[in-house]
């Protein structure tokens, strides 16, 4: 795979809950964050008491970040409303030559900032609330 441009990183939400998936506009930089945490099964016969982990177990998690302006009034909307009344959706994000994660989130955080002479800004977080699906590109 040959570098990417970071614009072309796409966040996309289910806005009404039926599959129709809308770009979150106005998003400047975005990310996201696949986790496993392990579980540790080292025992006193453990060879060389190397810490041995359990295949397969554990929870997998998935965080999504993003920040940026403003744009559209419509994905913003949507975006505020799952904040306020703590909705999963289901969520993409689209990375170019790679695929597509999908699935469910919920709005961990959503903050607002702006500066006296420039535009107000945000910041968005995601948190995964079930099983993600990988579709490759």
């Amino acid at each position: 795979m040959t570098a990417q441009k970071g614009k072309d990183l796409l966040l996309k939400c289910d806005a009404d809950g039926a599959g129709n998936f809308v770009t979150v506009a106005g998003l400047r930089a975005r990310r996201i964050s696949l986790n496993a945490g392990a579980v540790d099964v080292t025992d006193a016969d453990s060879a060389g008491r190397w810490r041995e982990l359990l295949e397969g177990a554990g929870t997998r998690s998935a965080s999504v970040s993003g920040s940026g302006i403003f744009k559209d009034g419509t994905s913003d909307a949507a975006v505020r409303g799952f904040f306020f009344d703590g909705t999963i959706r289901n969520w993409q994000v689209v990375v170019p030559d790679f695929g597509t994660i999908e699935g469910p989130f919920q709005i961990a955080g959503l903050d607002y900032a702006g500066e006296h002479n420039g535009e107000v800004t945000y910041d968005l977080a995601l948190e995964s609330a079930g099983a993600l699906t990988f579709t490759g590109a």
